[in-house]
């Protein structure tokens, strides 16, 4: 599955590295926008297959940060 965006920011932290087992609701990434910060959670429950992302990278809203397997 992948976890996209929901804000158009700066990546200023990833959370779960690849391997990593999250629960639905875990942060992921944390996305700076208009100066706040807003995590991206994981909507379900897996492990971190992919990370698209690095920390001081631009997005969109809709970009894909992370895969969960």
């Amino acid at each position: 599955m992948e976890v996209r965006s929901v804000v158009q920011g700066r990546v200023v932290d990833i959370v779960a590295a690849i391997g990593t087992s999250v629960e639905a609701g875990d942060d992921l990434v944390i996305v700076e926008s208009m100066k706040m910060e807003v995590p991206i959670q994981a909507p379900q429950d897996g492990s971190v297959t992919e990370v698209r992302v690095g920390i001081g990278d631009a997005v969109e809203e809709g970009t894909v940060l992370v895969v969960l397997g």
